[in-house]
């Protein structure tokens, strides 16, 4: 167990658990194929994720090589009939492990995640990476908002009704392409009303300063890094930092070993050391008031040194070495990301 329970802001062990033929038994039992399994998450301290649904694209998206790096093919968008299936399939299993297994929870109310942060129990709190599957006229998000979502990124690394996501780039500007479309903004709004977190991670700067315009709620980027760190397309300027400072918000650290590398190889791998300076240079620039955890286990290459969800406490230890107080490992682990879901829920 680690010093300090803990929520993080990202992962897709549904999707995983989706492609496996008994998803209830792989979640509980384990497997070495999955980042987040029961019993390793509880021995991780792990009291809360987004849990995603996410939809997989109709074509494959290797990296192109160029003179000084590389770049992902922004893939095609998916139907959304195809996306809206798929994504009720995931909440059903969803509520099925729920169901099934007696340590697991859905997470759909502050009460909720203070109940999982003060037991053993592990609360998934679903999430919608890319609104695929979100109607164009927004007439299932009540459905959906009633299903438990509490999180919507408008946007994958693709094009849909809401806008089209940045294009993953290594050395690249976050700003490739155009913001966010007026189904976009309207779905944006909607959330707001409902007191569903909209997540800025995957958009293009044009669409995250769009969101900055037309909310009051705590701006959120559950999985990215910084891009003076490491110049990739998904990682925050320091001017987007500030804004989410400004808002109250939170950046989410991925732990995706391409988007912290800084490395013209699209394989290159990192050690722990690269997520605490991305999280490091996040506290020190805008306040440890708005870095958290936004892992992307069992969706992302991570480093052999965290391996899996058991890795988390090696993250805190380390944080500690260079210096993070009780105080700030407390809001790293949870007190940010429960601060931001206390004000917009």
């Amino acid at each position: 167990m680690t010093e300090a329970p803990i929520i993080d802001g990202h992962n897709d062990t549904l999707l995983r658990l989706c492609d496996t033929n008994s998803p209830i038994s792989a979640f509980t039992d384990g497997s070495e194929n999955n980042h987040i399994d029961l019993a390793s998450a509880t021995d991780a301290g792990l009291s809360a994720g987004f849990f995603a649904v996410f939809v997989l694209s109709n074509e494959e998206h290797n990296p192109v090589s160029r003179a000084d790096g590389y770049e992902h093919p922004i893939p095609d968008a998916v139907d959304h009939d195809d996306a809206r299936d798929v994504t009720y399939r995931t909440l059903e299993l969803l509520a099925r492990l729920a169901h099934d297994v007696d340590e697991f929870r859905v997470v759909r109310t502050l009460a909720d995640l203070d109940s999982c942060l003060e037991s053993d129990a592990i609360g998934a709190i679903p999430h919608l990476e890319g609104a695929a599957g979100v109607a164009p006229d927004l007439a299932n998000l009540d459905f959906l908002y009633s299903a438990g979502v509490r999180s919507i990124g408008p946007v994958w690394s693709r094009p849909n009704a809401f806008g089209e996501g940045v294009q993953s780039r290594y050395p690249g500007s976050p700003n490739t392409g155009p913001g966010l479309t007026d189904r976009g903004l309207d779905l944006v709004r909607a959330c707001e009303r409902r007191g569903i977190v909209v997540d800025c991670a995957h958009m293009t700067e044009s669409a995250f300063w769009d969101v900055v315009e037309i909310t009051d709620a705590p701006l959120v980027v559950s999985h990215s890094g910084v891009h003076e760190l490491c110049p990739h397309s998904r990682n925050l300027t320091d001017e987007q930092l500030a804004a989410v400072a400004d808002s109250g918000g939170v950046v989410g650290i991925s732990f995706h070993e391409p988007g912290l590398a800084d490395d013209p190889d699209p394989e290159a791998e990192i050690s722990v050391e690269p997520i605490i300076d991305h999280m490091e240079y996040v506290a020190d620039s805008i306040g440890v008031e708005h870095v958290v955890f936004g892992s992307d286990f069992d969706g992302a290459r991570i480093p052999d040194e965290v391996g899996d969800v058991r890795g988390l406490p090696t993250i805190l230890a380390r944080l500690r070495e260079r210096g993070f107080t009780d105080y700030d490992i407390e809001h790293v682990a949870h007190e940010n990301w429960r601060r931001v879901v206390a004000e917009t829920w």
